[in-house]
């Protein structure tokens, strides 16, 4: 089996530190390492619309809440997992982009919506298409009874970290 750098560092501290069972190191580190490489990975996917993970998210958040395409802040805010002043932040971006808009809520004139223009709409389509083949290239080391087994094992982890 080939070895990676976390084997060496788990060597490391094997034969510094017999006492320690250090495996949790490997799990931990492996997935802090390949979140470096898949981040570079999708971004690298992503710049040749012009987006970045973020700005992609967002897009990507709007448009899988089907027609019309908007959302609240709030809602948005749930969905992403970020601060309410990083969010007005990359709304204002898109927004001077030509990419999502701000609209009065029609239920409610106090607070807004957010939703995809017709620029927007049409970018994100063919950046899904994009991206999830990107994915797929990504993965390509795993088949599919692999990228399921590791999806339940990374899931239940989440689970418990979410809840």
């Amino acid at each position: 089996m080939a070895m990676d750098k976390v084997d060496k560092i788990l060597e490391q501290w094997r034969r510094e530190r017999p006492d320690l069972d250090s495996s949790p190191m490997g799990v931990v580190g492996r997935i802090g390492r390949l979140a470096h490489y898949l981040e570079r990975g999708v971004n690298e996917g992503l710049d040749q619309f012009g987006l970045t993970n973020w700005s992609f998210d967002v897009l990507a958040t709007l448009r899988r809440a089907g027609q019309p395409y908007r959302l609240s802040p709030n809602a948005l805010l749930q969905s992403l997992m970020i601060t309410s002043g990083t969010m007005t932040n990359r709304i204002d971006h898109l927004e001077r982009a030509g990419l999502v808009e701000r609209a009065h809520n029609p239920d409610d004139r106090r607070s807004v919506l957010i939703s995809l223009t017709p620029s927007g709409l049409e970018l994100i389509e063919k950046a899904v298409a994009t991206h999830v083949a990107n994915e797929h290239r990504l993965l390509a080391e795993l088949g599919g009874a692999d990228r399921e087994q590791l999806a339940g094992l990374l899931r239940q982890l989440l689970v418990k970290f979410e809840s």
